[in-house]
């Protein structure tokens, strides 16, 4: 099985943003945050649920996948029927506190 991955705009920002800070500040690995970060997203194409449940009030089947080497997770929805794996937030896990996700993302952006 394979499902299309779309990204919200808020979601690409936070990625394009952090990957830009990786690039700046960590000499050693520039491209580390973004390969990490299309690893898995390949992943979820080929394996939807593979990140597990994060309960967030308002949004049912929110899920998050951890980039252990970045620490930075991707949140996200999974539509089975419409065969979508929608990311709606890429957030660094050491912030603490979670993204702000609405129960209505945005429009996607990608194919």
């Amino acid at each position: 099985m394979s499902v299309r991955i779309r990204i919200t705009p808020e979601a690409e920002a936070q990625a394009e943003s952090a990957a830009a800070w990786w690039r700046g500040n960590r000499p050693g690995a520039p491209a580390l945050f973004g390969d990490e970060l299309a690893g898995a997203l390949t992943l979820l194409s080929a394996a939807p649920e593979a990140g597990p449940r994060y309960r967030r009030r308002g949004v049912p089947g929110l899920r998050r996948l951890l980039l252990p080497r970045t620490r930075y997770h991707v949140y996200y929805l999974y539509d089975a029927e419409a065969g979508v794996c929608m990311v709606v937030a890429v957030w660094g896990a050491v912030r603490g506190r979670g993204p702000r996700v609405e129960a209505a993302p945005a429009p996607v952006v990608g194919g």
